[in-house]
């Protein structure tokens, strides 16, 4: 395996070699897009205790993902950021608790358009006399 190049290797395999090179100059911070991505189950376990033993070295790690069900597994703080802005700072437990409400706030140019679909007055096609963009 040594000698392979890394384009034939599978994504898991890749996935693991970029976690290794992060490692490789020991850095105290650490930062990682969708590292489980491609990963197998074994693989994934794997990640998630590696991650908590460079976090328990007191190393910061720093994992970015959209996958909300995956980082309940693999982090215990968040920070979310949407569109350039800080949208949480805590603990996942906190966030999670956050999201168990029973309201949701939606912003929209067109608020005749949005009741319409929600209250099932628009046409077929999903648009609205008023809106043209639905």
């Amino acid at each position: 395996m040594a000698r392979r190049r890394i384009g034939g290797f599978s994504l898991g395999m890749k996935q693991r070699l970029g976690i290794a090179a992060a490692l490789l100059g020991d850095p105290p911070v650490l930062l990682f897009d969708e590292p489980l991505n491609g990963l197998d189950p074994e693989g994934v376990r794997w990640v998630r205790g590696l991650f908590r033993r460079l976090a328990a070295e007191g190393r910061t790690v720093f994992v970015s993902s959209h996958l909300m069900s995956e980082m309940e597994h693999t982090a215990d703080h968040l920070v979310v950021v949407g569109r350039g802005r800080l949208i949480a700072d805590e603990s996942l437990s906190a966030f999670a608790a956050r999201g168990r409400g029973s309201s949701v706030t939606v912003r929209t140019p067109d608020a005749g358009a949005l009741a319409a679909v929600l209250t099932g007055r628009a046409g077929r096609s999903g648009r609205t006399a008023r809106s043209g963009w639905w």
